[in-house]
């Protein structure tokens, strides 16, 4: 990586209540924020200026200054219930959606101070995923009881379905260009469906496009590559999967034996992969190689979320 490049911020965040920032071209730990004493996290996210994070976990979201030396949140969000699994943010950063165990999806208007709540949907079961298509106006969900759901925030249209019945969906993922869906479940197996929409609709249609037994436990995350040509499956069984998009067949296995690899971020080129295990340890692969290139070490748990987005990841 080059050593310049000093704004390359990796974000991690585990079972030991901290969220650290990395460089990610170093490894060097620059910033380590204490979380909730009570709870894990969930998931991390930045802001699209890339100058906050997020984080949620058990009852609590809390946003984080990057540029200041403060290592206590600047906002606390009021008023959520049980485990927040999942948060992100609209392309310019106006809104922040969370999804939860509480069955809603929330809408957080992020141009208000504070930020409040502006819109809820209610999935009737535990929430553990939920992503933002990029036309930035629907968002996908998965729910404990099975159910992936595709929700309008503008319309309040949505549609339901079920691909696998007594199976939790554990993650959701829609690829960047807009033509695929990804749901993952406690099985271990993967549904890709295809999106379409017509000039008529509100919503999304989803075609079935492809089921595939991917992990021998439980998936914990699938994310879809910037350039939309690659998908990653992780999983209790120490394993990420590479997936191509093309015919959905898998073009790398990455190993961490008898750890659970609890999350993947892609690096902006798509070439690049990082990983969060239980080992607490967060690994940079070449996916050309299927190296791990470097290790990220000072969380002294297992580590259950990450957030990368930056541009260049250089050799």
């Amino acid at each position: 990586m080059d050593a310049t490049e000093d704004q390359l911020i990796l974000a991690t965040g585990g079972y030991d209540h901290t969220i650290k920032v990395w460089q990610a071209h170093t490894g060097n730990c620059i910033k380590t924020m204490r979380f909730v004493e009570t709870s894990q996290v969930n998931a991390l996210d930045r802001t699209p200026d890339k100058t906050r994070l997020a984080a949620c976990g058990y009852q609590c979201i809390r946003l984080y200054d990057l540029e200041s030396n403060c290592t206590a949140p600047v906002i606390n969000f009021d008023g959520v219930q049980k485990n927040v699994t999942r948060l992100g943010f609209q392309e310019d950063g106006n809104w922040m959606f969370t999804a939860g165990e509480d069955h809603r999806v929330r809408i957080w208007d992020m141009m208000s101070a504070p930020p409040h709540c502006s819109r809820v949907f209610d999935c009737q079961a535990p929430v553990n995923a939920a992503c933002l298509h990029p036309n930035q106006v629907e968002i996908a969900m998965g729910s404990q009881n099975g159910g992936v759901y595709l929700w309008d925030v503008k319309s309040e249209v949505h549609e339901q379905l079920v691909p696998e019945v007594d199976a939790s969906i554990q993650d959701v993922a829609i690829s960047p260009n807009g033509h695929y869906m990804a749901a993952a479940n406690n099985k271990g197996n993967c549904y890709i469906w295809e999106l379409s929409i017509s000039p008529d609709q509100r919503l999304s249609t989803m075609h079935p496009k492809k089921k595939i037994q991917a992990h021998s436990r439980s998936i914990l995350r699938c994310k879809f590559s910037p350039d939309s040509d690659l998908l990653v499956t992780t999983s209790g069984d120490g394993t990420a999967c590479i997936w191509k998009t093309d015919n959905f067949s898998k073009l790398h296995e990455l190993s961490i034996k008898n750890y659970w690899i609890w999350d993947a971020a892609f690096s902006a080129d798509s070439k690049w992969l990082f990983t969060a295990s239980s080992d607490g340890i967060a690994r940079l692969w070449k996916l050309q190689t299927k190296n791990c290139v470097r290790d990220y070490t000072g969380h002294t748990k297992a580590i259950t979320a990450l957030s990368f987005k930056d541009e260049i990841v250089a050799d």
